[in-house]
Parts: C-alpha cells; sequence; structure tokens
C-alpha cells in the first residue's frame, strides 16, 4: 500500500485510522455505515497567512482555480461529474487553510477520490492565461459583492489591520486586495500550485459507508503517483505578546443604516485549554439571545438591535473575540461601549454563575457534536486536527477538553484578557446616501450573519 503508519482510536462509538502514503499524503478513514454516504474532504496546509506582500489572495483565488479543469477534467467538468451522481462539493479558504469537499453516495466514492486526484496530479496542465483571468475576475467581482460595496463589508480587513501589526501574516484577509490580484501573474500561480498543492502538504479524510481497505486501495491507485514537493518554506512566525498593550482605534464613516461598535480582543491560540476558557467566556457573554450582553443592551437598555461577541480560532496566531453591536435608533456609540465594559469588568470580578456554565458548556457540546453527527462535519475536523495539530483523533475528544474547564478558569481569561487595553475597535458612524434605507438595512442584517472567517468559492 505504500502507507507507513497506522492508528486506532475510539470515542462515543467513532473509530479513525490513520494511513500515509510514500508520496507524504496522510490519508484519515472513519467508518460509519448508519447512512449509505461517504464524505471526502482534502486540506492542504496553506491559507492567506502563507502569502508574500503584494501578492495576497493567491490561496483564495487558487480555490477558486481548482474548479476549473484539470488534466482529464474540462472546464466546469468537476461540478458536473459529482452533481450529476448525485454529490454535493464545495471548497473553502481560510487564514489557515484551504479545503476541497464532497459528499457522495457510497457507490459514488471511488469517482470523488479521482477527481479530487486529478487536479492534485494534473491542474497545471489546464492552468493557462485564459482560465486565470476568469477567475481572477470572479473573484474581483466576489469582493465587490461581499465586501465593498455592502455595509460593514470591510469592517474584517480594517479590524485585522489594527489588531495585528504590520508585516504579520495573519494583518490581511483570505479575499486579498484588488491591486495584488491584478498583479497576480500566470508564473506566480503556477509557482504557488507547485509549492502548496503537494500530497506531503495535504491531508485526505474519508468519513462514512466506506470498506477501509477497498479505499485505501483507490487512494493509493489514483494519489500515490503524485510526486511530493520539497520546497514549501516556513510560514512566518505569528506569535504576539499576550494583549496589545492599548486600545487601538476607527472611526469609519459610511453609507450604513446604523451606527455599529465592533471590537476584536487578543485571545489564547487554538488548541489550548485557554482558548476553551475563552470560548466558554464568549458563549456566556454574547452567544445568542440567552447571553449577558444581548440582555443588556436589547432586551433591558434597548440601545441595541443586535449584540454578538464570538471567537475566531487561530492555530499559528492569537485567536480573536469579536464584538459586533448594531445600535438601536440614534443612540450614540459610547453609550454602548460604557455598558459593554461594565458588563465585562462585572463578569471578570465575579466571573460566570453555575447556570451560566451550564448552559454555556451544553451549547457548545451540542455545536460539536453536530459537527461530529454528520460525515461532511466529521471529515472536516479530522482534516482540521490533523493539519494544525498533528492528530486527526484530538477531533474525537475535543468537547471533554471543553466540558472539563472550569468556572475559575473562564474569570481568569476574562479578566487577562478583555479588557479595554487588549481590543482593537472599529466605530461606524452613518452618512447620507442614495441607496434605499430597506434595502441597505436587509444587506446589513446579512452581512452581520456572514461567517466571516472564510472564503467560499461557490
Amino acid at each position: 500500500m505504500g502507507h507507513t503508519a497506522t492508528a486506532e482510536a475510539g470515542s462515543a462509538g467513532l473509530t479513525v485510522r490513520e494511513h500515509r502514503l510514500a508520496n507524504g499524503l496522510r490519508v484519515v478513514l472513519s467508518e460509519d455505515h448508519l447512512t449509505p454516504v461517504a464524505a471526502v474532504c482534502l486540506w492542504y496546509d496553506v491559507g492567506s497567512r502563507h502569502e508574500v506582500e503584494g501578492r495576497t489572495g493567491l490561496a483564495h483565488l487558487f480555490e477558486h482555480l481548482m474548479f476549473q479543469g484539470s488534466g482529464q477534467v474540462k472546464d466546469n467538468g468537476h461540478f458536473e461529474l459529482v452533481q450529476g451522481a448525485g454529490g454535493s462539493l464545495n471548497g473553502t479558504t481560510s487564514w489557515e487553510r484551504t479545503n476541497y469537499f464532497e459528499t457522495m453516495p457510497t457507490h459514488q466514492l471511488e469517482l470523488a477520490l479521482w477527481l479530487e486526484a486529478d487536479r492534485m496530479g494534473s491542474l497545471l496542465l489546464a492552468l493557462d492565461q485564459k482560465n486565470l483571468d476568469n477567475q481572477r475576475a470572479v473573484v474581483k467581482n466576489e469582493r465587490r459583492q461581499r465586501y465593498d460595496n455592502v455595509p460593514y463589508g470591510t469592517a474584517f480587513e480594517k479590524i485585522f489591520r489594527l489588531a495585528y501589526p504590520v508585516g504579520h501574516p495573519y494583518r490581511h484577509t483570505p479575499i486579498g486586495s484588488m491591486d495584488d490580484l491584478e498583479a497576480a501573474s500566470l508564473e506566480d500561480a503556477q509557482q504557488f500550485f507547485r509549492t502548496y498543492y503537494a500530497p506531503n502538504n495535504a491531508v485526505l479524510s474519508i468519513v462514512g459507508d466506506i470498506d477501509p481497505e477497498q479505499t485505501l486501495a483507490w487512494v493509493e491507485k489514483y494519489f500515490g503517483s503524485i510526486p511530493s514537493y520539497d520546497g514549501k518554506p516556513a510560514p512566518r512566525d505569528g506569535t504576539l505578546p499576550d494583549v496589545m498593550g492599548a486600545q487601538m482605534r476607527e472611526v469609519v464613516e459610511e453609507n450604513v443604516p446604523a451606527r455599529a461598535l465592533m471590537a476584536a480582543y487578543r485571545l489564547p491560540e487554538d488548541g489550548t485549554r485557554a482558548c476553551d476558557a475563552a470560548d466558554l467566556a464568549l458563549t456566556i457573554l454574547g452567544g445568542g439571545e440567552s447571553s449577558r450582553l444581548y440582555n443588556r443592551l436589547v432586551r433591558r437598555d434597548r440601545t441595541a438591535v443586535t449584540a454578538g461577541f464570538g471567537l475566531l480560532r487561530l492555530a499559528g496566531a492569537p485567536s480573536m473575540a469579536w464584538l459586533d453591536v448594531k445600535t438601536s435608533g440614534d443612540v450614540e456609540v459610547p453609550v454602548i461601549e460604557a455598558a459593554v465594559d461594565e458588563e465585562l469588568a462585572r463578569f471578570a470580578a465575579e466571573g460566570p454563575t453555575a447556570e451560566e456554565m451550564e448552559r454555556a458548556q451544553a451549547q457548545l457540546e451540542r455545536e460539536w457534536l453536530d459537527r461530529l453527527g454528520t460525515v461532511a462535519g466529521r471529515a472536516d475536523e479530522l482534516c482540521r486536527y490533523a493539519v494544525l495539530f498533528g492528530d486527526p483523533k484530538l477531533a474525537l475528544t475535543a468537547v471533554d477538553r471543553v466540558l472539563e474547564v472550569t468556572a475559575d478558569e473562564v474569570q481568569e481569561i476574562a479578566k487577562a484578557r478583555l479588557r479595554p487595553d487588549n481590543r482593537a475597535v472599529l466605530v461606524y458612524e452613518p452618512v447620507a446616501g442614495d441607496e434605499d434605507a430597506e434595502e441597505e438595512t436587509a444587506a446589513a442584517e446579512a452581512a452581520g450573519t456572514t461567517d466571516e472567517t472564510e472564503e467560499s468559492a461557490k
């Protein structure tokens, strides 16, 4: 078979077996015969943090190019073949990885593996100037539609530039800049693919109603002859001090439907117990309509129409707490900010109640089990833990680690990190515009519920 290691582990009836091909491709299998479907997930260890100044957006651009044909699959053939076989598929890009995934009827699993192997091994045969220009235009249009021309659309870009210093690999978002996208040459794209789209820079997980031996035979047949690549540069160091040391602040005057307060707090890296404690703190403070900030700002004071506090987990740099509050009526942002600071100070001083801890842990447990409960979600998490933390089996015990966190740890992380000298702040002030107010409000609500942590190709 050409694999060099096999590992097995179990949690709640779930099993994981890991193999490695001779060319370095890591393969993770998890059997689940509940339904006759199989999920294929391929994570490449490349995201926007691997890009260099002046060539941002290449990781996301390649997510699009991977659907534009390869050596034996022309044009939109990947989509046509998967959907014609009754499957679904997509790809996404983040700061730390690019992933591609299909969910197929079990008897069509071999097709998905062949398709993924064909574009890993032969995409450069189809990558020409026409394809590059076509997908460059698609990505630029996506940027206009999702970022530049919607209310609050560039908030993430602005706050990342405040929260991470100049030269930091996480300072720019995966969408990239218009100038950099325009400047990317065919040679740039070809070298990017050679460097990062190699089997020894990828993890392939296959989950569902599978025969492990037959599945491994297909993986070896289609992926085994793809050569590895040893020229990948080491990612730049993303470490930073625990706290920013000062409050970064920017006032944005734009045609938005309401004033807004947005803030990012520096938190511990993903994969640590402290990050799990931070997740619980943010869930109690701003995770839904039962949270402290929602009850204070929306229900009690009626100074806001939305109030949320969530966690963007990052493994190679400090994670980020993301506060997002839209004001009600003519309420000024300082009123909102004072109330937020008061609630954070109270939480740091008193800590969570037993009821809040139970509710927050149950909420995170439910969300996690929902992910592991589908073959596609489990395949993605197995890849995530393999790529970012070296061990896919950690996915099966992640919820246990959240449930082990104590109230004291939650209070400690809130006291240490959720404070004014450890945040970047955006204040949105509306200016007059010609657009219809109802359309602007609807667009703002849609932007507020969009997952900003990753870019989707389709």
